[in-house]
């Protein structure tokens, strides 16, 4: 099990989309896009939860493949990567 949390950079806001959500840094400015469908919402970024621990709560409302979550795990990634969020 992984222990995961993630929070928003400083300068990143970010807000839920149809397609999942929308990063926008002031850094930039840039506009990042993350295609999570409902799997992620906005303040799953206050860094309160695992990454793991969230799955768990929505799985059962959604059919979440072992695919779906390695995809979601390797966009958080880049998106840490560029510094839009962190882990904490």
């Amino acid at each position: 099990m992984c222990d995961l949390r993630y929070k928003l950079a400083t300068g990143t806001q970010v807000r839920e989309e149809d397609f999942g959500l929308l990063f926008y840094t002031m850094d930039g400015p840039r506009l990042y896009y993350l295609q999570s469908g409902g799997l992620l919402q906005d303040f799953f970024f206050e860094g309160e939860i695992s990454f793991d621990t969230w799955m768990a709560r929505i799985a059962e409302p959604h059919v979440i493949s072992e695919a779906q979550i390695s995809s979601l795990k390797n966009a958080l990634n880049k998106l840490k990567e560029k510094g839009v969020i962190l882990e904490c």
